[in-house]
């Protein structure tokens, strides 16, 4: 290496310091070497050599990443063997309305604004039982009609680069759920007393698991590619917020989670899986019920703990309602419950399970009294800054989806949780800022590479460029 070779190695080794300093200080308010060492440590499980070329990318020759399965490292989310935050949205609708060729738009057009504020991961559902537009209309019989419709929102989800949870069943009577089950087995003779008999009976079971087994094989008519084989699909979901209120002890419902994470693995070993529950502290963790909002939801049969230490579930999830659950009055005690409930799941989620925590649903109500637009964007602005602490000391706070994101022209699915982003820019502006955050750092993830090559040979250079002066 010649005079000239040696001085430009060394300032470009301090311009790429300087620059990533620069970039972590703007995106995360931190600075320092002490800081950044941290981040480039707690991340350097999650890449390999082959993104190295002589210790970094030369101009011009990055590309896009292939369109990959996301997994799971360790207490993080990652995709290509990078870490992967989530800044999400939930919109449950989007099947039933791609049935119909003049709502079909809206489909495409709720991906389409959920990309331009850099919105990546939307949750919705991939059942209907036995209601208006079912996809199961009895148990093992589908309308192909509907189902086409999965496919296309599976597929302009793709086209917008966005991956989606889909969930596989409901806990709640809308759109069928566990109900919907019992009513097909007192149909075929069963001796059912509750809904809950959804959870132990085996026929019910096994209604479940032939859909669970129908969706996952499906081979999309628009993409040719099998649901189990798409990296569209970020992750199953059992059910959406799963309780089993006729058994505080937890044992049916934790049962059923240990037989069906099972079972979705062994049809789909790729794809993460995860519960769909709310969060709260059961029985197993007396000294983490303190923080449920209140004493009754240590007795709907759920355990978050417990729960999400069954083989098979691959992250955490959480649900955030603070209108629901503290008092339907907002006031400044939501936020500091958002704060401490999201505090004591990623510690757990880090500590204890050793997984990624998505804080899945979470949201405000304009129905709610006392409710306003400034109130709603700080409780955002709260679940970021959570996130983004934790993100900060790598750990396992894994993302937020909001509930939930809607075009313009859909009120009428409206139930007070919508966010229609023409309509709220203040809004918006937050998320497009949460998600700029999070970009920011995985593209400082990705210079992990250079920053471990220049920090092993920053003191050879420094010497040469020392003997040269």
């Amino acid at each position: 290496m010649d005079t000239h070779e040696r001085r430009s190695s060394f300032w470009f080794a301090v311009l790429v310091i300087f620059a990533i300093n620069l970039s972590y200080i703007a995106a995360f308010g931190v600075e320092g070497d002490e800081n950044l060492e941290l981040m480039v440590e707690r991340s350097s499980s999650h890449f390999s050599s082959s993104y190295i070329n002589r210790g970094m990318h030369e101009p011009g020759e990055i590309k896009e990443e292939p369109w990959a399965t996301i997994q799971t490292k360790g207490n993080q989310f990652v995709v290509n063997d990078k870490p992967f935050y989530v800044n999400g949205f939930n919109t449950y609708w989007l099947m039933v309305f791609a049935v119909d060729p003049s709502t079909r738009g809206k489909v495409s057009e709720v991906f389409q604004q959920a990309s331009s504020v850099g919105l990546t991961v939307c949750r919705t559902w991939a059942f209907n039982d036995g209601q208006w537009r079912a996809l199961q209309k009895s148990p093992s019989v589908y309308d192909e009609e509907v189902f086409e419709a999965l496919d296309f929102v599976v597929s302009e989800a793709k086209k917008h680069k966005i991956r989606l949870i889909l969930s596989l069943t409901n806990n709640w009577n809308d759109y069928g759920g566990k109900a919907q089950y019992v009513k097909w087995g007192k149909a075929a003779g069963l001796n059912l007393t509750s809904d809950d008999d959804f959870f132990t009976d085996p026929t019910l079971r096994s209604y479940y698991k032939a859909h669970v087994k129908t969706v996952l094989n499906r081979v999309n008519t628009l993409t040719n590619t099998s649901y189990k084989d798409d990296p569209t699909i970020f992750a199953w979901e059992l059910m959406n917020e799963p309780r089993c209120v006729s058994d505080p002890s937890g044992d049916k419902l934790q049962a059923w989670i240990e037989e069906m994470a099972v079972y979705v693995k062994s049809i789909d070993p790729k794809h993460l899986v995860e519960i769909g529950l709310e969060g709260f502290y059961g029985p197993s963790t007396p000294n983490r019920v303190q923080f449920n909002p209140n004493t009754y939801a240590q007795q709907v049969g759920t355990d978050f703990i417990r729960n999400h230490q069954v083989l098979g579930v691959d992250f955490a999830s959480v649900h955030i309602y603070t209108d629901s659950w503290i008092s339907q009055s907002i006031s400044d005690a939501h936020i500091q419950f958002v704060k401490s409930w999201m505090r004591a799941h990623i510690e757990d989620a880090e500590t204890v399970l050793g997984m990624p925590v998505l804080f899945a649903e979470f949201g405000v109500s304009a129905k709610a009294p006392g409710y306003n637009s400034s109130f709603r964007d700080t409780l955002i602005s709260s679940v970021y800054e959570t996130l983004l602490d934790s993100t900060k000391k790598g750990g396992s706070g894994g993302g937020s989806l909001l509930w939930q994101l809607f075009p313009e022209g859909t009120d009428n699915m409206d139930d007070g949780y919508a966010i229609v982003l023409s309509r709220s820019p203040s809004t918006s502006n937050i998320i497009s800022l949460q998600s700029s955050r999070i970009k920011t750092f995985n593209s400082l993830c990705s210079w992990k590479c250079h920053w471990d090559c220049k920090k092993k040979h920053l003191p050879e250079i420094m010497d040469l460029q020392h003997d040269e002066l």
